[in-house]
């Protein structure tokens, strides 16, 4: 856990709550004044506003609701991240349904919470976002995994099934790829095995070195190594490859 001289030494993370309740915007922002590394510069109680008030104060975070009146979070955020990628979206909401998740992340979110997550994980959320990390509440982590670790599996299937038809000239455009079940390039060592365990489990690089009881560059180091070895292109797609190749 960190302390306040750690968070005095890390650099004002500006923030932009975006929630239609007036109430729980409140909460919101009295939960972050506790900490000195998070400074909430606007609000905003639709997806327009957020889109306005992204413009005009440009916030490294914004943490928003997905569900508004006017224009939801999931529209927004797409808006925002086409025109400011540099923003960072947490989606904050009392919704865990798959077709919200998914259709968060692919409008580009950084991150997703329940309301009902402790103070210290959202600053941990807001934190690794900032720091160019994803970070999912655990289940909605699991959830996510499952799915994309299905999609794979589904193309299997089709396969199968298309290979007691008559043969087709194939069409290298329209081939389908084995993004997930290509070999690893290099085998892991028995820490970055560890460091890809915890990814898994939806920990942030502060949290992993928290837990391995390393510095945070090293820990940075380790998934940069895990992500080159696996040849993938982010944390979750790391971590749908562990599930599907059963490394951890």
């Amino acid at each position: 856990m960190s302390t306040p001289n750690d968070q005095e030494n890390r650099p004002v993370i500006k923030i932009l709550l975006v929630e239609d309740h007036a109430l729980t915007r409140m909460g919101l922002k009295a939960a972050f004044k506790r900490t000195n590394d998070i400074n909430v510069i606007g609000e905003a109680a639709n997806g327009e506003e957020a889109i306005e008030m992204a413009d005009k104060l440009n916030p490294d975070v914004i943490v928003m609701d997905v569900g508004m009146p006017i224009m939801d979070g999931i529209q927004a955020a797409k808006k925002i991240i086409t025109k400011h990628p540099n923003i960072k979206i947490v989606m904050l909401t009392q919704h865990d349904n798959d077709s919200d998740i998914l259709a968060s992340l692919a409008a580009g979110a950084s991150g997703y919470c329940l309301k009902d997550v402790e103070p210290e994980r959202l600053y941990t959320a807001v934190r690794s976002v900032n720091a160019g990390d994803a970070w999912l509440d655990a289940t909605i982590a699991s959830r996510v995994l499952r799915h994309y670790s299905a999609v794979p599996a589904a193309s299997e299937q089709a396969e199968a099934n298309q290979s007691t038809q008559p043969a087709q000239a194939e069409n290298p455009a329209s081939a389908p790829t084995e993004e997930f079940d290509r070999p690893a390039p290099e085998a892991l060592s028995p820490r970055e095995l560890e460091v890809l365990k915890l990814i898994v489990d939806g920990s942030s690089n502060q949290e992993i070195a928290d837990k391995l009881i390393i510095s945070l560059a090293t820990a940075k180091t380790h998934v940069r190594n895990i992500l080159n070895k696996l040849a993938v292109d982010d944390r979750t797609q790391a971590a749908v490859h562990a599930m599907r190749r059963r490394l951890v």
